[in-house]
C-alpha cells in the first residue's frame, strides 16, 4: 500500500474520529470507530479476515490507547495488537536513533577543499562562514 494512501486513511479515520469526539464520551468513541474498522474487514472480504492493510494497523494501534481495547477486540488477537505497538515503537527508535551526522556532499566536500587550498590562512570558521554568507550553506 502506498504511503499517500495510508496517509489518507488515516487523516480519513482522524476526521472521523473527530466527529465522534462531539460526543461525551471520548472511550466510546474511539471503542465504536475501533470497532467499525474490524467489522470493515469481514464486510469488504465477505469471508474470515486476512491481514489488515498498514493504514487499519496504525488506526487500531493509536486507538487501543484510548480506550480498554481488550473488551472490544473481535477480529484481531490481543497478543497481535501488542506486536503492531512494539514493531511501530521500533520503527520510531530506529528513526530518532539514526547514528551520526547526515553525509556531506561530495560535491561540498571538493568546494571545501577547494577554498582550503586557495586560501590558506583561512581556518575551519571561516570557511564556515564564507559558505554560509555566500551560499547559504550551513
Amino acid at each position: 500500500m502506498p504511503a499517500a494512501r495510508i496517509f489518507l486513511q488515516l487523516i480519513a479515520d482522524f476526521v472521523v474520529y473527530l466527529g465522534l469526539l462531539i460526543r461525551p464520551r471520548k472511550a466510546i468513541a474511539a471503542e465504536n470507530l475501533f470497532l467499525r474498522r474490524q467489522l470493515a474487514l469481514y464486510q469488504e472480504r465477505k469471508v474470515g479476515p486476512r491481514r489488515i492493510d498498514r493504514a487499519t494497523r496504525i488506526t487500531l494501534a493509536l486507538l487501543s490507547r484510548l480506550f480498554n481495547w481488550r473488551d472490544a477486540l473481535i477480529v484481531v488477537q490481543p497478543k497481535t495488537l501488542i506486536r503492531w505497538h512494539r514493531v511501530g515503537f521500533r520503527l520510531l527508535w530506529h528513526w530518532k536513533s539514526k547514528p551520526g551526522r547526515p553525509p556531506i556532499p561530495a560535491e561540498l566536500r571538493r568546494l571545501i577543499r577547494e577554498m582550503s587550498r586557495d586560501n590558506l590562512l583561512w581556518g575551519e570558521q571561516r570557511i564556515a562562514n564564507e559558505l554560509l554568507v555566500k551560499l547559504g550553506i550551513s
